[in-house]
């Protein structure tokens, strides 16, 4: 086993797998809003997690009913994600503690244990995952 790879959290026979990696944030209703919402939060799903577009096998989206004929896929697509297969999806029901919420689950391809991936909760979706550390 590579000492380095043991330090950050990669799985012990370096072997890559797809892992899910969890992040949402809110949206003011407006649509000039959600291009850099979704850039914000992709940006840093990646960062934190030591991945790259290039490794994300997909990204689902999902919006409540607050931000509905909003398109987070498109604007992942603006932000540059044009190969990696993108979905949105509406709500149904589910945790309706945060209004305007976005959320997404990133499919990635990485040497990472389970147990070492990052999500992402921003603004004040950091509320739904009071217990991760990389929610602001």
């Amino acid at each position: 086993m590579d000492e380095p790879n043991s330090e950050r959290g990669r799985d012990p026979e370096g072997m890559a797998a797809v892992r899910g990696v969890r992040g949402a944030i809110t949206v003011m209703p407006d649509p000039m809003d959600l291009e850099p919402a979704t850039a914000e939060l992709l940006d840093l799903m990646l960062a934190s997690n030591d991945v790259a577009p290039g490794d994300v096998a997909a990204a689902i989206f999902t919006l409540d009913e607050d931000l509905m004929g909003l398109n987070p896929a498109a604007a992942a697509r603006a932000h540059g994600w044009t190969d990696v297969p993108l979905l949105m999806v509406r709500e149904h029901g589910g945790d309706a503690r945060v209004g305007r919420c976005l959320r997404v689950l990133l499919l990635v391809n990485t040497t990472r244990a389970q147990s070492q991936i990052r999500h992402v909760y921003l603004r004040d979706a950091a509320g739904l995952r009071p217990d991760l550390p990389l929610t602001r």
